[in-house]
C-alpha cells in the first residue's frame, strides 16, 4: 500500500525528492551522456573526416609518399584507415576502407609513413553502444516530453482523449441541493434523476424508462451550473463534468475521439459501480450548434464532434443508466436532433425566482455574513425582482464589503439596500468634479423623473432619487417594482414613458433648454413605444397583430434575427405610431410638470443642497400625500 508522505512519519525531517524532481535530474543525465557521447564521437578521427579515399588513390598516394609526400600519417583500425593529408598537400583528414588481410599495403604502410600506428579492434559493447545510442536518446526525450505534456497542459499520446473531470470521493463537490433556492420545480426533476440513478427498478417496474439527457435551459446566473454542482454533490454516482469548448480544436477528428473516450470512460464507471452515471456538458451551445448545409459540410470540426454526440447519446444501451447533463442560455442555436427525445429528452427552464425564491436565495448566501438582527431579508427581495441568483450572490456580497469599509461589525439593512443599486447601476463617484451648471442641470433632470413617478399612480412607486454620478448615469431616479410582474398593461406602458420623458420635460420648462442627458430615456422610450405597436398590437392603426418576426428566446433580453415581414407603407405606420405614442405622452408630462412646477423646484433645490433624498423625503417636501394621489389620477382619468 501507497503511504502518502507526511513529515509526521519522517522522524529525521529529510526532505524526500519528488516525482518531478527525480524526472528532471534524470532527463538532465540522459541529457549529460548523450553530450559525452556525441562529443566523444565528433572529437574522433572519423567525425573530423572531410574527404573519403578509393582504394586506388589511397594505395597511389601511399606508393609515391616519399617521393612527393602526401599523407602525414595514418591510423589502422581493422578494415578503416584513417588519416591526415601533409601541410603540403593542404592538409585536412581522409579515411579508407582497405581488405583486412592485406600484408602488401601493411609494408608498404610501414616504409613510407612515418607516423603509423595500428589500433585493436573495438568490443561488441563498444560497437553497440555507437550504433544504438542515437536510438536510444531518441527513445528517451521522447518518453521525457511524453510525460512532460502532462504539465503543459496536453499529453503527446493524450490527445484525443476527454477532458472530464470524474467528481469522486476524493475530490466530491461540497455543493448539495440545500444550497440551492428559488428553483423548486427545477431541484425536484434532478432530485428524480438522482433517485432514478439509485434505484432504477421503482421507475421500470411499470414499463416506463427514465430520459436520456436532461437540458437546463435559461438566462445566464439563473442557477444551471450550481444545479449540476448540486447534483454532483448529491450524486452517489459517477459524475463527469465537462465545457462544451473542451471538446472543439483546431484539429478535424479530436473533439469527436473525444467524445468517443468520455462516453467509454462513463460506461466504464457506470459497470464499475454497478450504478447510473452522469455526464454534465457545460455551455453545450460551444458543440451543439445547429449544422449548416454547404459550411464545412462533415469536415467541419464542430460538426464532426456534433454528429458523434449525436450518435452516442442515441446509440449507448439504456439499461447501462448513463444520463446526459447540459446547461445553455442560447436554446434556439442547438441542432434540432440533440434535442429531440431520445436525446434531450426533458426540457428545465429556468427563469429567474420569484419574491419568495428571492428570499429564499438570500438566506442561503447570508449563511456566512453576520448580518444585523433587524435585517429584513423579504424587504430586500421585494426591491429585487428581475435579479437572478448570481445578482443576489453579488448583492450580498457587496453588502458585506460595505459594511467591513464603513468598520462595522455586521451588515445592516443599509448596506443591503445600498448594494442593490450598485449591482443594478455600479457604484457611486462622489470624486468626481462637476460644475454648479452640471449639477442644477442633473438635479432638475431627476426631479421631473421623481415628481412624475410620484403624480402617475400606474408606474412603479419612487423609492430613491439621487444626482450623484453611479455607472454611466450622472444621476438616476430609483423606482424598484413592488411585485413581481409578467404581464404589464397598455395604461403601464404609457406611465412608464411618461415618467421617462419627465427628465426632458423638466429641463425645457425651468432651464428654457434641453440638453443631451436624455439620450437614454429617448432610447428607452422609443424601445417601449415600438414594442407596444409591433410586438404587443396596442395600436389602433395597426390592430392586434405583431409585425417583425423574432427568433430567440425571450430571456435573453433581445431581438436575434427580425425579420421585415411587412411593406413600406406599413413602415411608415408604424414611425408615425412611435411618434404619436412619444408625442401624447410628452404632452401629458409638459401638462403635469406645468401644473407642479413649485413642486418640482423645491425638490431641486433639496437635491442640490443633500444631492440624496429617498421618497419619504421628497413625500414631506413637496406635500404629497396618497389622498394627492388619487386626485390626481380622477383629474387625469376625467380629462
Amino acid at each position: 500500500m501507497n503511504q502518502k508522505k507526511n513529515p509526521k512519519n519522517n522522524p529525521k525531517n529529510i526532505k524526500v525528492p519528488n516525482g518531478n524532481f527525480l524526472r528532471s535530474a534524470f532527463f538532465m543525465i540522459a541529457i549529460f551522456l548523450g553530450l559525452v557521447w556525441i562529443s566523444s564521437f565528433f572529437s574522433s578521427d572519423f567525425g573530423g573526416l572531410v574527404k573519403k579515399l578509393t582504394y586506388s588513390e589511397f594505395y597511389y598516394n601511399l606508393e609515391h609518399n616519399l617521393e612527393k609526400p602526401t599523407i602525414k600519417s595514418v591510423k589502422m583500425v581493422e578494415s578503416l584507415i584513417q588519416g591526415v593529408f601533409s601541410e603540403s598537400s593542404g592538409g585536412g583528414r581522409f579515411y579508407v576502407h582497405v581488405p583486412q588481410k592485406d600484408d602488401e599495403l601493411i609494408s608498404l604502410l610501414k616504409k613510407n609513413v612515418s607516423e603509423f600506428e595500428i589500433e585493436p579492434p573495438r568490443t561488441f559493447l563498444s560497437n553497440l553502444l555507437f550504433s544504438l545510442g542515437p536510438i536510444i536518446i531518441f527513445i528517451v526525450f521522447l518518453w521525457y516530453f511524453s510525460y512532460k505534456g502532462n504539465q503543459m497542459g496536453s499529453r503527446v499520446w493524450g490527445f484525443g482523449k476527454s477532458r472530464a473531470k470524474l467528481q469522486d470521493k476524493e475530490n466530491a463537490v461540497k455543493v448539495t441541493f440545500g444550497d440551492v433556492a428559488g428553483i423548486d420545480e427545477a431541484k425536484a426533476e434532478l432530485e428524480e434523476v438522482i433517485e432514478f440513478l439509485k434505484d432504477p427498478k421503482k421507475f421500470q417496474r411499470l414499463g416506463g424508462r427514465f430520459p436520456k439527457g436532461v437540458l437546463l435551459v435559461g438566462p445566464p446566473g439563473c442557477g444551471k451550473t450550481l444545479l449540476a454542482k448540486a447534483v454532483a454533490g448529491e450524486a452517489k454516482v459517477p459524475f463527469y463534468s465537462i465545457s462544451g469548448s473542451d471538446f472543439v480544436e483546431m484539429f478535424v477528428g479530436v473533439g469527436a475521439s473525444r467524445v468517443r473516450d468520455l462516453f467509454e470512460q462513463a460506461k466504464k464507471s457506470a459497470k464499475m459501480e454497478n450504478k447510473g452515471c452522469i455526464i454534465f456538458i457545460d455551455e453545450i451551445d460551444a458543440v451543439g450548434r445547429q449544422r449548416f448545409a454547404g459550411v464545412g459540410g462533415g469536415h467541419d470540426e464542430r460538426e464532426q464532434t456534433l454528429n458523434q454526440l449525436l450518435t452516442e447519446m442515441d446509440g449507448f444501451q439504456t439499461e447501462i443508466g448513463i444520463i446526459v447533463m447540459a446547461a445553455t442560455n442560447r436554446p434556439d442555436v442547438l441542432d434540432p436532433a440533440l434535442l429531440r427525445p431520445g436525446r434531450f429528452d426533458r426540457h428545465i427552464v429556468i427563469y429567474s425566482p420569484d419574491i419568495q425564491g428571492r428570499e429564499d436565495i438570500l438566506k442561503v448566501h447570508t449563511r456566512k455574513i453576520h448580518l444585523d438582527k433587524k435585517v429584513e431579508l423579504k424587504l430586500i427581495a421585494q426591491k429585487t425582482p428581475g435579479f437572478s441568483g448570481a445578482d443576489l450572490e453579488n448583492l450580498c456580497n457587496e453588502a458585506a464589503l460595505l459594511a467591513a469599509r464603513r468598520d462595522k461589525n455586521s451588515v445592516e439593512q443599509s448596506e443591503l439596500e445600498e448594494s442593490i443599486e450598485r449591482v443594478i447601476m455600479g457604484p457611486e463617484k462622489k470624486s468626481r468634479i462637476i460644475s454648479k451648471r452640471e449639477k442644477e442641470l442633473t438635479a432638475y433632470h431627476e426631479s421631473g423623473h421623481a415628481l412624475l413617478s410620484l403624480l402617475i399612480p400606474e408606474v412603479d412607486p419612487l423609492s430613491k432619487v439621487s444626482i450623484i454620478p453611479r455607472g454611466m448615469a450622472g444621476g438616476y431616479t430609483f423606482t424598484p417594482q413592488l411585485e413581481d410582474r409578467w404581464h404589464r398593461s397598455k395604461k403601464e406602458l404609457l406611465g412608464t414613458i411618461t415618467v421617462l420623458l419627465g427628465g426632458r420635460v423638466s429641463e425645457e420648462v425651468n432651464l428654457g433648454d434641453i440638453t443631451t442627458g436624455a439620450s437614454d430615456d429617448l432610447i428607452k422610450v422609443t424601445q417601449i413605444a415600438r414594442h407596444m405597436i409591433c410586438d404587443y398590437g396596442m395600436s389602433q392603426r395597426l390592430g392586434s397583430y405583431t409585425l417583425g418576426q423574432s427568433h430567440g428566446p425571450i430571456f435573453l433580453g433581445r431581438d436575434l434575427v427580425k425579420e421585415k415581414d411587412y411593406s413600406e407603407e406599413t413602415a411608415k405606420i408604424i414611425d408615425e405610431e412611435t411618434k404619436r405614442i412619444t408625442d401624447e405622452c410628452y404632452a401629458r408630462a409638459k401638462k403635469l410638470i406645468t401644473e407642479h412646477k413649485r413642486e418640482l423646484k423645491i425638490l431641486a433645490e433639496a437635491l442640490l443642497e443633500k444631492e440624496v433624498l429617498d421618497a419619504q423625503e421628497v413625500k414631506r417636501l413637496i406635500g404629497f400625500t396618497d389622498e394627492n394621489n388619487t386626485r390626481s389620477d380622477k383629474k387625469q382619468k376625467s380629462g
